[in-house]
């Protein structure tokens, strides 16, 4: 099978082809982007020399869509809206990575993105890829909406106890954490190094983005919910989302069970990992990789669940996740190619 990569020179482009490069079904066929046509990719990307000899090339959708099977679309918003259509039609599969096609409300999203939604039969084709918890076989889908990073890690985290009908869904309090790539390769005052350098600080106080995907989600599992308070933080680090959320439960219920519970859940999923009793995860645990590990607690005193999540917010939180899909999408195991241990330290 064949891949092309648009937006290739980003920080989620980048990390498709550290996955890819080295997947045993599927070859990088091409990488483009709009700026730097023509230049060799690894000179942009030093590290990327000895593993893949390509240049950057313009986005010809006609080209592009004669020579691949499925095209990454790890674009800012408003690109993959105006593009997927025209592969779709042509019959290449679809991954945005970006949030165009996330949020099935386009009055919601236009108030949250500040941009014009997609047609709504177009985004109400493409499936949102939460790859553990999708409902349609994948194999007969061809459009994927790759969830954005700390929807992956929330969600991940909340839907045992929202599918389990154990908790106050109007109680859930997030406090989430993510390192300075999440931003993108864009340069700004906030993620200046003087500025994110020994230093800790909330940003969009509710007002991020990502809160609209999360209700939406959680909406379908259980319709009752009104919202969720979520905010985000920026820490000093470079890569890891960690998630951790609050919540009143509505049964009686022991740290054991939640534990027990979570673990029959994801099972059968190779890249959910949940934490024995006392056990918290880091985000060092999962640096590099593809997988979200879970801790779960519960406090008698207060009558209230914490939950743990931590991902790379690359990798599981954007292009390892989309790799995720399309192994599903293409009908191969779920984990070819990314089934790679953590970096640590």
């Amino acid at each position: 099978m064949k891949a092309a990569i648009i937006g290739a020179t980003g920080y989620g482009g980048a990390e498709l082809i550290r996955i890819l490069q080295r997947h045993p079904y599927v070859s990088i066929h091409s990488v483009h982007a709009t700026n730097l046509i023509g230049e060799s990719l690894k000179n942009y990307y030093p590290h990327m020399q000895t593993f893949i000899e390509k240049n950057i090339e313009e986005v010809n959708i006609e080209k592009i869509a004669q020579e691949v099977d499925v095209v990454f679309m790890a674009t800012p918003s408003g690109v993959a809206r105006d593009m997927a259509e025209s592969f779709l039609i042509k019959g290449v599969k679809v991954i945005d990575l970006s949030g165009d096609f996330r949020i099935k409300n386009s009055d919601v999203y236009t108030q949250w993105y500040g941009i014009n939604h997609a047609e709504k039969k177009l985004v109400n084709r493409a499936v949102y890829g939460l790859t553990e918890w999708v409902k349609e076989d994948l194999e007969n889908v061809n459009f994927i909406a790759n969830p954005g990073c700390f929807p992956t890690s929330i969600l991940l985290g909340l839907a045992p106890v929202i599918k389990s009908e154990l908790i106050d869904l109007n109680s859930i309090i997030i406090d989430a954490k993510t390192g300075v790539s999440g931003a993108g390769k864009g340069l700004s005052q906030a993620t200046h190094y003087s500025e994110t350098n020994d230093n800790f600080k909330a940003y969009k106080v509710n007002e991020h983005q990502h809160t609209p995907e999360i209700e939406e989600i959680i909406k379908e599992w259980d319709e009752r919910l009104n919202y969720v308070t979520f905010t985000p933080h920026l820490a000093p680090m470079t890569r890891g989302i960690m998630s951790t959320m609050y919540m009143t439960a509505t049964k009686k219920v022991t740290e054991d069970q939640l534990i027990e519970m979570y673990k029959e859940m994801y099972k059968d999923d190779y890249f959910i990992r949940i934490r024995n009793q006392g056990e918290y995860p880091t985000t060092k645990d999962v640096s590099g990789s593809n997988f979200c590990d879970i801790s779960i607690t519960y406090d008698e005193r207060t009558n209230r669940i914490t939950i743990i999540s931590v991902i790379d917010n690359l990798v599981k939180g954007a292009s390892g996740q989309a790799v995720q899909n399309m192994n599903k999408m293409l009908g191969f195991e779920e984990e070819a190619g990314i089934d790679f241990m953590p970096l640590f330290p």
